[in-house]
């Protein structure tokens, strides 16, 4: 049997499904201890095989972990196959009954679905100090564009000596030339440039404590040219577990470098493959930009891409998914070190 979980701030639609799909059990539980608690009961007594979960990483994350501590096999349905499952049988409308047992379905057809990340340990830790200094760096540039529209007005022509807000440097430089100007929007714009101080150095401590923890968890991935200490921590706190796929085609279907076959008759074409986690495409594009500005292999393999006719976009799109068989090559390299580690502990 099969269990599909449609995850709520509040409760847990859980639904049992047989291997054709038949609804064998149905219930809501509260989503907190006491519910788990009930969902252990119903997997002692009833066989089931795979547990799908709909919103691990948000309203199903306890549940989720509180599963795969105990030993079930969770995997994460995207809320897309959902959609299409219900949609696929129409007039039953949408319940969180409909939605448990659809997802429950498609757990049952599909062994090959990824499994949950748990975001715990040093994957939850880089996760949180990714996100929060994204926060800083928005905070950053949201005051930079600013004070760039004050001073259009507050000293014409500044920005022919003074373009960019990005460095300390460039900060302090921009306050000297305000220097002691007594209007009031001055006043507000050397507040601001406080704050963008205050905003480049803390940016800079969270950077140093996320290359102090990817040290030593992602050495072989770090080797890769173009890969620094944040967009390691990136791929580490994206894929928690790189065995959670199979094989390095997986693994570029998940971060959205596959492309997706759009062929039809004697026409057999592929097209843009907007899905995947766009976190691990981005740190990707990273890559392909700092490899491609350089003297290296990637910029040798997208000249020979430009050579056969492709378009800019398309001859990173092809280094794109190079880079993340490279990628998915390297982290099960690092996974293998930390794992031989561990046992020697």
């Amino acid at each position: 049997m099969f269990m599909g979980i449609d995850t709520h701030k509040d409760t847990l639609a859980v639904a049992v499904c047989d291997g054709r799909g038949q609804l064998v059990e149905w219930l809501e539980v509260v989503n907190d201890n006491r519910g788990f608690v009930r969902l252990t009961a119903l997997l002692a007594r009833r066989p089931v095989v795979r547990v799908g979960i709909e919103g691990s990483g948000h309203f199903g994350r306890a549940v989720a972990a509180h599963l795969s501590t105990a030993g079930v096999d969770v995997r994460e349905v995207p809320t897309t196959m959902t959609s299409r499952e219900r949609g696929a049988r129409p007039g039953q409308g949408k319940t969180d009954e409909v939605d448990a047992l659809a997802i429950a379905r498609i757990t049952a057809r599909d062994p090959g679905l990824p499994e949950v990340r748990l975001k715990v340990g040093v994957a939850a830790d880089l996760r949180a100090l990714l996100d929060y200094r994204e926060d800083l760096i928005v905070e950053h540039y949201s005051l930079a564009n600013q004070v760039h529209s004050e001073l259009v007005g507050l000293i014409p022509g500044y920005h022919l000596t003074h373009p960019h807000l990005k460095t300390t440097a460039q900060v302090n430089a921009m306050l000297t030339l305000i220097g002691d100007d007594e209007r009031i929007r001055s006043g507000l714009t050397r507040r601001r440039l406080v704050r963008v101080l205050a905003l480049i150095a803390e940016t800079r401590a969270v950077t140093t404590q996320i290359a102090a923890l990817v040290a030593g968890h992602a050495d072989a991935v770090n080797a890769i040219y173009g890969v620094g200490p944040v967009v390691a921590a990136r791929f580490l706190a994206e894929i928690v577990d790189i065995h959670r796929y199979p094989n390095r085609d997986t693994f570029a279907s998940a971060n959205g470098t596959a492309p997706l076959p759009a062929s039809s008759g004697r026409t057999v074409r592929h097209r843009l493959n907007r899905g995947g986690n766009r976190q691990l495409n981005r740190a990707l594009y990273t890559i392909a930009l700092t490899q491609i500005r350089a003297d290296t292999e990637g910029r040798t393999y997208y000249d020979r891409k430009r050579a056969e006719g492709k378009t800019s976009r398309e001859a990173i799109r092809c280094l794109k998914r190079r880079l993340s068989d490279q990628v998915f090559k390297a982290m099960r390299v690092d996974a293998a070190v930390e794992m031989r580690s561990a046992d020697a502990a």
